[in-house]
């Protein structure tokens, strides 16, 4: 029996039903490469509405070189919270081109907003001080956005 076929049958019989957000979230979403400069982001896409509200909650860690980028259907002040995530976070907020309007961090099991600074089409979320530690700053440019697929 395969480990996704094993955990199916767990799911299903109410073993894992206390990881299974967690487990379902991080079992079917798409992923896409990112990038700045040199670094290289594997990036989790959030891109339907269900997606989008569990994000990256219930995560106890997640690799450098990994985050998780939620696409949304239209360009506005969006906003994140961490109700339900124990990682500390800093999110990019980002135009549809791809250049990084603002840049915030975020305190984990907070419901504090962390809002984009103007119209964003994504918003990229990595290990708190990520962007900083590699000089990424409001007006760069990020690639990789134009490959993403659409929200649904």
């Amino acid at each position: 029996m395969s480990f996704r076929t094993l955990a199916a049958a767990l799911l299903a019989a109410g073993a894992l039903a206390p990881f299974a957000p967690a487990a379902v979230a991080e079992s079917r979403l798409p992923e896409a490469e990112l990038g700045f400069g040199m670094y290289r982001i594997e990036a989790e896409v959030a891109h339907t509405f269900e997606t989008r509200q569990i994000g990256l909650m219930n995560r106890t860690a997640m690799p450098l070189h990994r985050g998780m980028v939620f696409v949304f259907p239209e360009a506005r002040a969006h906003c994140m919270w961490m109700k339900n995530t124990p990682l500390p976070l800093s999110v990019a907020f980002v135009d549809e081109r791809g250049r990084v309007i603002n840049i915030e961090d975020m305190q984990p099991q907070t419901t504090d907003n962390h809002c984009a600074a103007g119209p964003a089409r994504f918003a990229l979320e990595m290990n708190l001080g990520w962007f900083a530690e590699r000089g990424v700053k409001a007006g760069d440019t990020l690639r990789g956005f134009e490959r993403l697929p659409a929200p649904r």
